[in-house]
């Protein structure tokens, strides 16, 4: 049965705006975006298919060009759309976290360096630099490094903090497994970077880790 000869309180759209996208399943959202199904499937039957060959929706929108082309319903334009509407949803959170200071949003930061670095196959580094307001002034990634290991140089962040005139910044990086405990290299070496920032008055104001779930702020947990 197409969705269309669906009552319309089950149909995934009609849902939407009547009870906000929040209401939807997993397989409901990519219905929506799927727009159509294929022959013998409606739209919400090949998201659960996509869904199932992929694993998790996670990992259907972390997938390359290549192995999303492949599966069944989707192809190059359907990647191009799904790649547009994640880069709209980062910009959308970037501007959230420049329009308060910090320590105004500190949600609003984490979701941004959330979606900047959970699909990250590999560890990255990255600091968000910031004013003497601490509002952002700009975020980079750093340092690039094997699934369970990067070489962060402090001497770099020293350098990226003063060609920014950087007052303060925020240190992040990502943990591919999932798992956003610091291992005690990552409590070492953020010591190391605080002892190297004071030497030039920078402040380091936290260091997120992100991993699933909500990012782990090492500030709050006492480790910095």
């Amino acid at each position: 049965m197409s969705i269309r000869d669906w009552p319309a309180a089950e149909r995934p759209r009609e849902r939407l705006l009547e009870q906000g996208s929040g209401s939807l399943s997993d397989a409901e959202l990519l219905a929506i975006f799927l727009r159509t199904g294929v022959v013998g499937k409606s739209a919400v039957d090949l998201a659960r298919h996509l869904l199932s060959q992929f694993g998790s929706l996670r990992l259907l929108l972390e997938a390359d060009q290549e192995t999303f082309s492949k599966q069944l319903g989707l192809g190059p334009a359907k990647f191009a759309q799904l790649q547009a509407a994640q880069e709209i949803s980062r910009r959308h959170l970037a501007e959230r976290a420049r329009e308060k200071t910090a320590l105004e949003s500190p949600q609003a930061v984490r979701e941004y360096l959330k979606s900047l670095l959970r699909h990250e196959p590999h560890e990255v580094f990255g600091c968000l630099f910031l004013d003497s307001r601490h509002q952002v002034l700009t975020f980079e990634k750093m340092f690039h490094g094997s699934i369970d290991n990067t070489s962060v140089h402090p001497r770099e962040v020293v350098k990226r903090a003063l060609a920014h005139n950087a007052a303060a910044l925020i240190l992040c990086h990502n943990h591919p497994s999932g798992n956003p405990n610091p291992s005690q290299a990552d409590r070492e070496l953020t010591k190391r970077l605080q002892k190297a920032l004071e030497l030039i008055d920078v402040r380091v104001l936290d260091h997120f880790i992100i991993g699933d779930g909500d990012p782990l702020s090492m500030a709050e947990y006492g480790w910095m």
